[in-house]
């Protein structure tokens, strides 16, 4: 059952204000250009993997500007767009016109989605709902809006795998902005099977990955980032005009995007990256199912 903070209460307001912080973070920056050029092509893939068609349902939550939400419109669903940051929503809504396809656009955290219960065929959320703090009442929303014998599907961030354990431990040992819980382990099936647990029938995880726009190397991917990604604008911007600690967290980064992002020709090709997705069926069965507890 979930537990919820009485109004006014001291956990309500903190989960109120980490809220707020997360929508004026990525309000920063020039989001719709980053995904452009790094994660758009997740959204067909996704897409595909759900086998969404025409005359479905379909919501997508945290959808940003649209990656997914704007290919499943492509397919013939009536879609809904759903993130807890509206300010990106006018880029959504030129690039969706672009693609000749028209979204309801929905202000919406991915923890309290104000949808009801069975309302869509199909729910998905690429590198988005993954980043909330409370994952198991992010799963618990996924599945009730979803109808049963509906379809769930998610996108989540990966580290190359042959990076894997250097980035797991780095995320054991510094703080998320995003929360307590790592958005990594939505990449462990024994943590997903957790969350979902008998809600489901089905559960399906593979590995993908997709090239980043032409960037000369890391200096350049990382100029873009510094420029682009709403969390690095925010980053820099924090500094001030330190011309030291600018000079650290240019070094970061560089560090960074070596463990993050995928290589061929022997370190000389173009960036790529890999990103897991999630395909989870929800139970058709109208006898009563229960959740397990996470992996820990």
């Amino acid at each position: 059952m979930k537990v919820v903070a009485a109004e006014g209460s001291d956990a309500m307001v903190e989960d109120r204000e980490f809220k707020a912080g997360q929508r004026a973070t990525w309000a920063l920056g020039d989001y719709h250009e980053f995904a452009r050029h790094s994660l758009w092509q997740f959204g067909q893939e996704l897409v595909e993997a759900c086998g969404i068609g025409p005359g479905q349902r379909v919501l997508d939550v945290a959808a940003g500007t649209g990656n997914v939400a704007i290919r499943a419109a492509q397919k013939g669903a009536e879609v809904v767009a759903s993130d807890l940051t509206p300010e990106n929503f006018e880029a959504g809504r030129r690039e969706a016109a672009k693609h000749g396809v028209r979204l309801e656009w929905v202000e919406a955290d991915a923890e309290a989605l104000p949808f009801a219960d069975g309302e869509f065929d199909v729910v998905t959320s690429a590198f988005g709902a993954v980043f909330a703090p409370d994952q198991q009442v992010v799963a618990d929303e996924l599945v009730r809006v979803c109808r049963p014998g509906g379809t769930i599907g998610l996108t989540v961030p990966t580290p190359p795998a042959r990076k894997a354990a250097r980035a797991r431990m780095l995320a054991d040992v510094v703080p998320s902005m995003f929360g307590g819980a790592s958005p990594l382990r939505w990449g462990d099936e024994e943590h997903v099977a957790g969350l979902f647990g008998d809600r489901v029938e089905s559960l399906r995880m593979c590995r993908r990955r997709s090239e980043l726009g032409a960037f000369a190397d890391e200096a350049d991917l990382r100029d873009f980032l510094k420029g682009h990604h709403p969390v690095a604008v925010a980053l820099y911007r924090d500094l001030g005009d330190d011309p030291e600690l600018a000079a650290a967290l240019d070094d970061a980064f560089l560090r960074l995007i070596d463990l993050w992002y995928a290589r061929g020709d022997e370190g000389a090709g173009a960036f790529a990256q890999e990103a897991v997705i999630i395909v989870a069926r929800k139970r058709a069965a109208t006898a009563p199912a229960s959740r397990r507890a996470p992996s820990r």
